[in-house]
């Protein structure tokens, strides 16, 4: 997906797959690199329609992360309501919204300098 050489771009690869194997929709990935005082790298935001298919992304995510690459989430938060579920990999933040939370939050127009890429599915 990514062209830089940090070790990001397999994280990147597993966290989509991760999403896409649970039909996640609207996956974007967002390069902060170019922006200071950034939380991180990289946000991959991508929506689920319920609380139980936002759990199943997250899941998957850290199941496929885990298995692929050896990595687990330095944090994890927002489980118990599956409204909005922040999954922290240091350079990368994955944000799993319910559709109706991400119009809310609409966290891509406050990163709007951000390089932003729309992913397209697989599945």
């Amino acid at each position: 997906m990514l062209n830089n050489n940090d070790n990001a771009s397999s994280l990147i690869d597993e966290i989509i797959k991760g999403i896409e194997n649970v039909k996640g929709e609207e996956i974007q990935v967002m390069d902060l690199n170019n922006i200071e005082n950034t939380p991180c790298k990289y946000f991959i935001i991508c929506s689920g329609n319920s609380n139980t298919q936002v759990m199943a992304i997250v899941n998957s995510i850290i199941k496929k992360v885990s298995k692929k690459i050896q990595e687990k989430p330095l944090h994890t938060e927002g489980l118990e309501a599956a409204e909005w579920v922040l999954i922290d990999y240091i350079n990368v933040v994955v944000h799993v919204f319910q559709r109706k939370t991400r119009e809310f939050y609409n966290i891509e127009e406050l990163w709007g300098d951000a390089k932003s890429t729309l992913v397209t599915s697989n599945y």
